[in-house]
Protein backbone atom coordinates (compact mmCIF):
# COMPACT_ATOMS: atom_id res chain seq x y z
CA UNK A 1 0.00 0.00 0.00
CA UNK A 2 2.90 2.27 1.04
CA UNK A 3 4.54 1.68 -2.03
CA UNK A 4 1.61 2.57 -4.25
CA UNK A 5 0.62 5.33 -2.32
CA UNK A 6 4.77 6.34 -2.91
CA UNK A 7 4.54 5.56 -6.47
CA UNK A 8 1.26 7.85 -7.04
CA UNK A 9 3.00 11.03 -5.09
CA UNK A 10 5.87 10.99 -7.45
CA UNK A 11 3.87 10.61 -10.64
CA UNK A 12 1.94 13.58 -9.52
CA UNK A 13 5.02 15.38 -8.04
CA UNK A 14 6.73 14.85 -11.60
CA UNK A 15 3.61 15.81 -13.61
CA UNK A 16 3.45 19.25 -11.87
CA UNK A 17 7.12 19.71 -11.96
CA UNK A 18 7.65 19.64 -15.44
CA UNK A 19 4.29 20.98 -16.84
CA UNK A 20 5.18 24.54 -16.45
CA UNK A 21 8.43 24.16 -19.07
CA UNK A 22 6.15 23.07 -22.02
CA UNK A 23 3.78 26.55 -22.10
CA UNK A 24 7.28 28.41 -21.23
CA UNK A 25 9.60 26.78 -23.58
CA UNK A 26 6.38 27.76 -26.60
CA UNK A 27 5.48 30.83 -25.40
CA UNK A 28 9.21 31.88 -25.80
CA UNK A 29 9.08 30.63 -29.21
CA UNK A 30 5.96 32.77 -29.86
CA UNK A 31 7.60 35.71 -28.18
CA UNK A 32 10.21 35.40 -30.98
CA UNK A 33 7.67 35.58 -34.09
CA UNK A 34 5.86 38.20 -32.26
CA UNK A 35 8.87 40.27 -32.43
CA UNK A 36 8.93 39.89 -36.27
CA UNK A 37 4.85 40.98 -36.33
CA UNK A 38 4.75 43.69 -33.93
CA UNK A 39 2.13 45.96 -35.41
CA UNK A 40 -0.53 46.57 -32.54
CA UNK A 41 -3.76 47.04 -33.19
CA UNK A 42 -6.84 48.25 -31.32
CA UNK A 43 -7.30 45.09 -30.16
CA UNK A 44 -4.58 44.10 -28.69
CA UNK A 45 -5.10 47.51 -26.69
CA UNK A 46 -7.75 46.30 -25.17
CA UNK A 47 -7.25 42.61 -24.32
CA UNK A 48 -4.35 43.99 -22.50
CA UNK A 49 -5.92 44.17 -19.05
CA UNK A 50 -7.29 40.62 -19.57
CA UNK A 51 -3.82 40.00 -20.27
CA UNK A 52 -2.37 41.55 -17.05
CA UNK A 53 -5.01 39.31 -15.27
CA UNK A 54 -4.32 36.14 -16.48
CA UNK A 55 -0.64 36.23 -16.14
CA UNK A 56 -1.07 37.08 -12.27
CA UNK A 57 -3.33 34.25 -12.51
CA UNK A 58 -0.43 32.55 -14.08
CA UNK A 59 1.89 33.37 -11.74
CA UNK A 60 0.24 32.09 -8.52
CA UNK A 61 -0.99 29.11 -10.12
CA UNK A 62 2.80 28.39 -11.09
CA UNK A 63 3.95 28.96 -7.81
CA UNK A 64 0.99 26.94 -6.23
CA UNK A 65 2.14 23.78 -8.91
CA UNK A 66 5.60 23.91 -8.26
CA UNK A 67 5.57 23.93 -4.42
CA UNK A 68 3.19 20.92 -4.49
CA UNK A 69 5.15 19.48 -6.96
CA UNK A 70 8.09 19.67 -4.81
CA UNK A 71 6.59 18.65 -1.34
CA UNK A 72 5.19 15.36 -3.26
CA UNK A 73 8.49 14.46 -4.95
CA UNK A 74 10.16 14.15 -1.64
CA UNK A 75 7.64 12.38 -0.01
CA UNK A 76 7.93 9.92 -2.81
CA UNK A 77 11.80 9.23 -2.68
CA UNK A 78 12.35 5.36 -1.97
CA UNK A 79 15.45 3.73 -1.12
CA UNK A 80 14.31 0.83 -3.11
CA UNK A 81 13.93 2.96 -6.02
CA UNK A 82 17.06 4.28 -7.36
CA UNK A 83 15.64 5.48 -10.23
CA UNK A 84 12.89 6.78 -9.41
CA UNK A 85 14.56 8.99 -6.67
CA UNK A 86 16.95 10.31 -9.02
CA UNK A 87 14.54 11.30 -11.11
CA UNK A 88 12.76 13.19 -8.16
CA UNK A 89 16.22 15.00 -7.73
CA UNK A 90 15.98 16.24 -11.35
CA UNK A 91 12.62 17.53 -10.82
CA UNK A 92 12.86 19.11 -7.62
CA UNK A 93 15.56 20.96 -9.07
CA UNK A 94 13.92 22.00 -12.25
CA UNK A 95 10.87 23.05 -9.93
CA UNK A 96 13.49 25.28 -7.96
CA UNK A 97 15.19 26.95 -10.64
CA UNK A 98 11.50 27.46 -12.51
CA UNK A 99 10.63 29.49 -8.94
CA UNK A 100 13.98 31.15 -8.74
CA UNK A 101 13.20 32.46 -12.18
CA UNK A 102 9.40 33.89 -11.29
CA UNK A 103 10.95 35.60 -8.14
CA UNK A 104 13.80 36.77 -9.89
CA UNK A 105 11.24 37.92 -12.86
CA UNK A 106 9.36 39.63 -10.31
CA UNK A 107 11.53 41.69 -7.84
CA UNK A 108 14.74 42.14 -10.20
CA UNK A 109 12.85 42.37 -13.68
CA UNK A 110 10.55 44.92 -12.39
CA UNK A 111 13.33 47.62 -11.58
CA UNK A 112 14.50 46.39 -15.28
CA UNK A 113 11.74 47.49 -17.24
CA UNK A 114 10.75 50.57 -15.00
CA UNK A 115 11.04 54.07 -17.35
CA UNK A 116 14.05 55.67 -16.70
CA UNK A 117 12.38 58.91 -15.23
CA UNK A 118 10.97 56.85 -12.40
CA UNK A 119 14.15 56.15 -11.39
Amino acid sequence: MEDALSKNRFLWGLLLAWAPWVPTVIGIGYMFVGLNNSKATGLAAVAGGMVELLVWWGIATLIISQVAAIVWLFRSFSGAHISRSLMAAVSIFASGLMLFLVFAFLFWGRRILEPATSR
